[in-house]
């Protein structure tokens, strides 16, 4: 996948949101947006964004001004029927390390809600642990940092990339974990810690260390990456656009 697939993905998501927000559930929501941009991209590029973007669009929609009491009413009433589509949705991409479980198995016709389902995947999953914890990563780690960059005058490119580092040295990667192991997501972790030591994108040094980290996580046949952040890394940017009433 390439930057213009990102690109295609990111309008077709917004368009699907804004023309069906009010006239779909959240499962069936996420199942278009993946469909019509699997349809264009033939590529898995933005399953996990939907997955966390959707009810957060949903929460605002219904209550803007008690954001995430909305959100956690939309996460209770979470269906079966959402759980259908979602996991139609899995299918159809098949993203990389989902395995197998012994409990509502998503090559399986589900017989819970999607919540529940979340609940189940939560210890292997960062974005099923937003479902189940009412987004504690995005609102307690993502957005605060964000929003402390942005207040410190940093550009967008520079506040997003410190705030991965900060999001990857404390929560690892649950992508590189079910992929590789949990110590291979550990060591990816320590790495983030020390070049925050070193001061991130804020120092010549750090910044050295970011262009170096990223080439070791790309280089040979184990390519290590943190996917799972980046998409934690959007639902922070979405709440940050929300609740800050800032444009980019």
């Amino acid at each position: 996948m390439g930057y213009e697939d990102f690109l295609i993905a990111a309008s077709n998501l917004g368009f699907i949101i804004y023309t069906y927000l009010d006239k779909l559930g959240v499962g069936e929501l996420i199942y278009r947006i993946i469909s019509s941009t699997y349809e264009a991209v033939k590529t898995n590029v933005n399953l996990g964004i939907a997955l966390l973007l959707v009810p957060l669009a949903k929460a605002y929609w219904k209550d803007s001004e008690e954001f995430r009491s909305s959100l956690r009413g939309v996460l209770d009433s979470l269906t079966v029927e959402d759980s259908r589509w979602v996991y139609k949705a899995i299918r159809m991409v098949s993203p990389g390390g989902i395995g197998r479980s012994s409990i509502a198995d998503v090559s399986e016709e589900p017989n819970i809600t999607l919540k529940e389902a979340m609940e189940i995947a939560s210890e292997r999953d960062s974005i099923a642990y937003e479902y189940a914890s009412d987004y504690k990563i995005s609102f307690e780690i993502v957005y605060p940092c964000l929003k402390t960059y942005k207040r410190e005058g940093m550009s967008w490119e520079d506040a997003i990339v410190q705030a991965y580092l900060d999001l990857l040295a404390e929560v690892p990667d649950t992508l590189i974990a079910r992929k590789y192991g949990m110590e291979e997501a550990i060591k990816v972790s320590e790495r983030a810690k020390i070049i925050l030591s070193l001061g991130g994108v804020k120092t010549a040094e750090g910044r050295e260390a970011i262009r170096l980290f990223d080439l070791e996580l790309r280089e040979g046949k184990v390519k290590r990456n943190p996917g799972t952040s980046a998409d934690l890394i959007t639902s922070g940017l979405m709440l940050y656009l929300l609740l800050e009433k800032e444009r980019i």
